[in-house]
């Protein structure tokens, strides 16, 4: 499964400032058929199973679903009208403002279209395109924007990690190469490597559909490939620049223990007539995040050995229907987490491509605390400095468990559960910290004093 979580609410996305650049990513619009890189029959499927689909369709609703100009969709429907499979079914006072529809011939000639494939979403792009405009966004590139360290100081600070820890998390993403993530459950790893997905800078350009052999893999995910806030001449730039593409924030795709053998190929969806891209194809150009590494359904040794070749080369093999492989783009920061020891998951081999390896552990009582308090904050529920004290002092030291990054969240949550349960207002107090405390960890609840139960 891959998961869509949202960032962090204080988690503020950069937006890409050069408006310029957004409109450099995208290739430009095509003028005509030629110019798509489709082979024509194909625009022609698309056209003729758009039609079907929508029955009278204005020519501007069927440029906005196929993403294709209206001089390419003209060329096409001149051709179909000299066939009689397509007919004007309105025209008013401009040329763009006409209608069309399928003749009886062209809704039998749908159908055949559709027993082929039932495709009926954005033309695609072909692979050459994609793989060309991959390597020109990739953070691996000399003029690629990266973060800053005051930056990352900023977006970390408080975290509460050493400074020595900082600068390798920099390192890592500046370099682009692998990181792993290691250190007990609730240390703060998964909340860490979104943090640094939602840290890589600029806007890219990910295609709605990639064409190989005529299979058509759907690439774009709205959950995945969000739109950068928007700029004032950027619909100006986009009426020049060819549909096809969307102009999105670098994508961050996790998956976690629910990933498995089939998840790693190309998944064929017959009910929407695509390809399903694996997670390593749709975290292109932006950072994929391998959680909970050593709990997966499949074995730790078959995920890693079917990943250690495209993180030295940069190129994945994908097997299409039919047994045919293609090479596509493997260009991810790609971020391992675990809470097992490293030397139990990983071999010596693949320890030595993993560019950094930075170590979570307990907090310092000053970060914890002040962590505590932030959450509160963002929760909205007031926090008691004697409340504070009794969890630090009486919970964490009685059960010997380590000031983790993960407990504060946790504890909260359970706070404002237990609270909208009762109808009343969320506050952290002795007595709500135990109640809290006492159905994460299944311990003997503290006894509060009267004065902590009011």
């Amino acid at each position: 499964m891959i998961e869509t979580l949202p960032p962090p609410a204080e988690l503020r996305v950069r937006p890409a400032t050069d408006e310029l650049a957004i409109a450099s990513i995208l290739p430009r619009q095509p003028k005509g058929v030629r110019d798509t890189g489709l082979e024509p029959r194909l625009v022609t499927e698309l056209v003729v199973k758009a039609l079907h689909a929508s029955g009278k369709t204005p020519l501007p609703a069927l440029s906005g679903k196929l993403k294709l100009p209206v001089s390419v969709l003209r060329e096409v429907l001149n051709a179909l009208m000299a066939e009689q499979q397509v007919e004007v079914a309105w025209c008013g006072d401009s040329d763009i403002d006409v209608q069309y529809q399928l003749t009886a011939i062209g809704q039998k000639t749908a159908l055949d279209f559709l027993a082929q494939s039932r495709y009926l979403g954005p033309a695609p792009v072909p692979l050459a395109v994609y793989k060309s405009v991959v390597e020109r966004q990739s953070l691996r590139q000399r003029g690629a924007e990266r973060v800053g360290r005051a930056e990352l100081a900023a977006a970390l600070a408080d975290d509460g990690l050493d400074p020595a820890l900082r600068d390798m998390l920099g390192a890592a993403l500046h370099s682009a190469r692998a990181l792993l993530l290691y250190g007990p459950s609730g240390s703060g790893k998964t909340t860490l490597a979104r943090k640094l997905g939602r840290l890589l800078l600029g806007a890219v350009a990910v295609p709605y559909a990639v064409v190989v052999e005529r299979q058509i893999i759907q690439i774009h995910d709205p959950l995945l490939h969000a739109a950068p806030p928007p700029l004032p001449r950027q619909q100006e730039e986009r009426r020049s620049t060819d549909m096809r593409w969307a102009i999105c924030q670098r994508p961050l795709v996790q998956v976690g223990a629910g990933l498995s053998r089939d998840m790693l190929d190309l998944r064929h969806d017959p009910a929407a007539g695509v390809l399903r891209a694996p997670p390593q194809l749709l975290a292109n150009n932006g950072m994929l995040v391998v959680d909970d590494v050593g709990r997966q359904r499949l074995p730790v040794a078959e995920m890693l050995n079917r990943w250690i070749g495209p993180l030295d080369q940069g190129v994945d093999q994908l097997a299409l229907p039919g047994g045919h492989t293609e090479s596509v783009p493997f260009d991810a920061a790609v971020v391992f987490a675990t809470s097992l020891p490293p030397a139990e998951v990983f071999d010596d081999a693949f320890l030595r491509r993993i560019g950094y390896k930075v170590p979570l552990g307990a907090l310092p009582e000053a970060a914890y605390r002040a962590l505590l308090r932030r959450h509160g904050r963002l929760r909205g529920i007031d926090c008691d400095e004697a409340a504070i004290e009794h969890l630090v002092a009486r919970l964490h030291r009685a059960s010997g468990r380590p000031l983790l990054a993960g407990y504060p969240h946790e504890l909260l949550g359970r706070i404002a559960d237990f609270a909208s349960f009762a109808g009343t207002e969320p506050r952290l107090t002795v007595a709500a910290l135990d109640q809290a405390w006492h159905s994460m960890f299944a311990t003997c609840r503290t006894v509060a004093t009267e004065g902590d139960q009011r």
